[in-house]
């Protein structure tokens, strides 16, 4: 952890270029280091507009992203949705991770690509090279991945600033009231849990939009609208109003329930994917039908 603080020179000073010029690293480095959570500000992690003030104690982490590096290996169950020259989209099986870190020795999407012979021409951290959107190691679904330059810095600002659709299906125990609503709840480190998140005072902004597709005697299928991308975000939100998602042990999901559902996994799948293409400027929209593991556990729910 590289620790600083801010001399009164650089007060006023976006966040994301103050550590730059402190750290002598590059502000698009500084940006993936804020979006993964590696950038504390007075303790607390921020976003690239946040400011910095004279004092100010600036933490980050360099460490921990030059630690992993992109192994090319083919993942059983990859599928491309869609290839050209600025991106590609996947569709991401479950027990995958986005891209490698610590603590993470299984198969991720860049070193499926890499394994697939897909050059990603982009600026960033090597290991996260073309990374603009995430889904959790135990989320299936549709993933977009940029391979040029122009690509990724059209897309990472298209994310960052919440115009992409990101339309996620979830099974949580339970139905939720109202049936249609939406959570706001900051989101931020679990005060107990280095490895989990939290709605907690001070956290991150973060806001979730869902509706209720189909209720069952036990279980709701709920169609998810992501306002915002926090970590984690679907999971906490639905915990914090009563309602994990089934096979999810980490956010206080019923094990007995996962066991009937035949879930080793969250019933969590990124279905619809949309935003605007950054080399055609058109609209663009994937789907992606659920796996397996997730059609058998509704078929279980729906009495089949």
């Amino acid at each position: 952890m590289s620790v600083h603080l801010v001399p009164d020179g650089l007060a006023g000073e976006r966040v994301d270029a103050a550590a730059s010029r402190m750290t002598g690293v590059s502000r698009s480095r500084v940006a993936d280091l804020i979006e993964s959570g590696g950038v504390l500000l007075n303790g607390r992690p921020v976003s690239k507009s946040d400011r910095v003030a004279g004092g100010d104690l600036l933490e980050l982490d360099l460490g921990a992203p030059s630690a992993a590096e992109v192994v090319p290996t083919l993942v059983e169950g990859m599928t491309i949705v869609h290839d050209d020259a600025d991106l590609v989209v996947v569709d991401k099986p479950a027990g995958v991770a986005a891209h490698p870190s610590l603590g993470w020795d299984g198969p991720d999407v860049l070193g499926h690509l890499a394994a697939a012979g897909f050059r990603i021409s982009t600026s960033g951290a090597p290991e996260r090279r073309g990374i603009v959107q995430r889904l959790d190691v135990g989320t299936s679904g549709l993933m977009v991945v940029a391979k040029s330059e122009p690509a990724y810095t059209a897309l990472k600002r298209a994310f960052r600033d919440r115009t992409p659709l990101k339309v996620y299906h979830a099974l949580v125990q339970g139905h939720p009231d109202p049936f249609t609503g939406t959570i706001e709840a900051p989101i931020g480190r679990h005060p107990g849990h280095d490895w989990k998140m939290a709605v907690v005072a001070g956290g991150r902004h973060a806001v979730t939009h869902y509706e209720t597709l189909e209720a069952f005697r036990s279980t709701t299928l709920l169609e998810v609208h992501l306002e915002t991308g926090r970590t984690h975000q679907i999971r906490v939100h639905l915990q914090a109003i009563g309602r994990p998602i089934a096979g999810d042990p980490l956010y206080g999901s019923d094990p007995v329930l996962a066991a009937r559902l035949g879930l080793v996994r969250q019933w969590l799948h990124a279905t619809r994917l949309g935003f605007t293409h950054p080399g055609s400027g058109e609209w663009v929209e994937f789907q992606s039908d659920y796996p397996p593991d997730l059609a058998h556990a509704l078929d279980v729910v729906r009495g089949r």
